[in-house]
C-alpha cells in the first residue's frame, strides 16, 4: 500500500457554492443514503436549484426519502485525492447535473440529529491552508470538528463574514463549545481510505473530524 501524501487537485475553493440531493434508498434489505452534488461540475445556479422539488425527486428516483441539502458554501481551501476513484454516476435533476459523491450507512437510523456523528463514505481529501481561519465545534472530551461547509438553505443570512458570531446563535449541548482560530500550519483531512466522521449544527452547517 502506498504511503504517499495526498495531492491537492484544486485550490481556491473557499466560499464556492454547491448543492446536494440526498436519496434514501432501500437496497438488499438495507437502508442507505446516496449523496449527489454539484461540486466541481457547476456552482449550483439558483435558477435551477430553486426549481427542485424533493417530493418529485423522491417519486422519480423510487426513493424512501429525498432531501435538498443546501445550497452550501465551502469553508475549506482545496480538494484532493489519494486513493479514491472519481465516481462516474451522474444524474440530472431538472436540468441541474450532479455526481454521486458519497454513501451514508443508515443502519443506526435515518434521522439527522444536530451534534450527532454520522459516518460518510466519501473518499475525499480536504485542505485548509496555513494562515486561514477555521471554525470548530468542540465536544466535552475536547474532540474538535472543523467546519467544512456552511448552509444558506436553512439560514440565508449566514456567510463567511458572520461565522465568528455563529456561536451566539447555536443551542450547544452541555459541555460543547464553538470557536474560531487561525491555522499555524496546513490542515489536511484525509478520508480517502476510511469513512469520514461528520456532524451538523441545527442550521445544517457541516463539520468533520480531521482524522
Amino acid at each position: 500500500m502506498s504511503s504517499a501524501a495526498p495531492q491537492r487537485v484544486i485550490s481556491n475553493m473557499r466560499n464556492v457554492r454547491y448543492g446536494e440531493v440526498i436519496l434514501v434508498l432501500a437496497k438488499d434489505d438495507t437502508i442507505s443514503a446516496e449523496v449527489f452534488g454539484t461540486q466541481m461540475l457547476n456552482d449550483c445556479p439558483a435558477e435551477l436549484w430553486d426549481t427542485l422539488d424533493a417530493e418529485e425527486i423522491k417519486a422519480n428516483e423510487g426513493a424512501l426519502f429525498a432531501k435538498l441539502n443546501g445550497p452550501r458554501h465551502w469553508c475549506l481551501d482545496g480538494l484532493g485525492t489519494k486513493a479514491a476513484v472519481v465516481d462516474p454516476v451522474l444524474k440530472d435533476f431538472n436540468g441541474l447535473t450532479m455526481r454521486r459523491l458519497a454513501t451514508i450507512d443508515l443502519s443506526a437510523g435515518m434521522g439527522s440529529v444536530p451534534y450527532e456523528e454520522k459516518f460518510v463514505n466519501r473518499g475525499a481529501v480536504f485542505f485548509f491552508d496555513a494562515g486561514a481561519k477555521v471554525w470548530e465545534l468542540v465536544n466535552p472530551e475536547g474532540k474538535a470538528y472543523v467546519m467544512q461547509a456552511l448552509c444558506v438553505g436553512v439560514d440565508p443570512t449566514i456567510s463567511l463574514d458572520t461565522l465568528d458570531s455563529l456561536g451566539d446563535k447555536l443551542a450547544l449541548p452541555q459541555g460543547w463549545t464553538y470557536r474560531s482560530r487561525i491555522l499555524d500550519e496546513e490542515l489536511v483531512v484525509d478520508t480517502s481510505d476510511h469513512d469520514a466522521t461528520v456532524l451538523q449544527d441545527e442550521f445544517e452547517n457541516t463539520y468533520t473530524w480531521p482524522f
